[in-house]
């Protein structure tokens, strides 16, 4: 789907996310490790929860600009909460995350991690764009291979798509950082 699709698509899909949340078992985010929540647009409303009862320092948003501007908190409104925010722009639906973006993403979550704060990484739904970046951050930290790393994020939100071209990515990225290891098995 073409970036110009995806803006046509947003807020009727946003829309759609939201019914879902409320007419099914779906949350808006969750937890995935003691450093990682997946989900999806973190609405302004909802940063002083993110905050206070799930530690977020940091926030990785995989939306492109135009998805968060006028719903969701700006870099320097995240700053005025203490939270250090990442944009790695990615295009919604078909959208793949670029490998450096991959790896600067891992980095700011071990960053994070190694300062025993969270990081709430996120998309429009915290389906697709967003899980091919906590599946790179498990491959990295686990040594596990995509699909095993696909599926223990799916134990913790089910609702979860990583599509063939973004499980390829993960594969190239899998076979950069765990080139001559073993993989070990999941969850």
């Amino acid at each position: 789907m073409s970036s110009l699709a995806a803006r046509v698509a947003f807020y009727p899909s946003l829309f759609y996310n939201m019914v879902m949340e409320k007419v099914t078992s779906r949350k808006w985010y969750n937890r995935i490790d003691q450093t990682v929540v997946l989900g999806a647009l973190p609405f302004r409303s909802m940063s002083s929860k993110l905050t206070s009862e799930e530690n977020v320092r940091g926030v990785i948003t995989m939306n492109e600009e135009y998805e968060t501007w006028l719903l969701c908190n700006s870099t320097e409104e995240w700053k005025a909460l203490g939270v250090e925010q990442l944009r790695l722009s990615t295009v919604d639906f078909m959208g793949v995350p670029k490998l450096e973006h991959l790896k600067e993403g891992v980095e700011f979550i071990h960053k994070h991690r190694k300062n025993g704060s969270s990081v709430y990484i996120h998309c429009k739904a915290g389906r697709s764009r967003s899980a091919t970046m906590v599946a790179a951050y498990l491959i990295q930290t686990h040594k596990w291979k995509p699909e095993v790393a696909a599926a223990f994020i799916a134990k913790h939100r089910p609702h979860i798509i990583i599509r063939n071209n973004q499980l390829q990515m993960l594969e190239m990225f899998y076979s950069l950082v765990n080139g001559s290891g073993e993989p070990q098995s999941g969850g």
